[in-house]
């Protein structure tokens, strides 16, 4: 059943760009001599329209790759800080909450 879908459908796509084709002969505004000027001219200058797409493409990836490098050790510098401060605070903590007198250690065990 699938097949005779795809079958339908890719004969409808066929039918579909004849039409488009016989219309746009028979509605065109230029002689055929001049469109197919036109036509040439467009093809001569499509690979150089991809190769200057192709170079604007690359040099925005470039960009955006920099960019994003940056950022990311940026990020990494201030996770860095914000472990070391971390670190301090619970070392601090961690100070004053120790006994700080020996007799009161000795006084528990008695």
């Amino acid at each position: 059943m699938a097949d005779k879908n795809r079958g339908t459908f890719i004969g409808g796509i066929l039918i579909g760009a004849a039409m488009g084709a016989v219309t746009g002969i028979l509605v065109a505004p230029r002689k055929g001599r001049d469109t197919r000027k036109i036509l040439n001219k467009t093809a001569a200058a499509v690979p150089q329209m991809a190769e200057d797409i192709a170079s604007s493409v690359q040099l925005q990836a470039d960009r955006l790759s920099e960019a994003t490098s940056d950022r990311w050790h940026d990020t990494l510098d201030r996770l860095a800080t914000a472990i070391s401060a971390g670190i301090v605070a619970s070392q601090s903590v961690r100070e004053l909450n120790a006994p700080t007198n020996s007799k009161s250690s000795t006084n528990i065990n008695e």
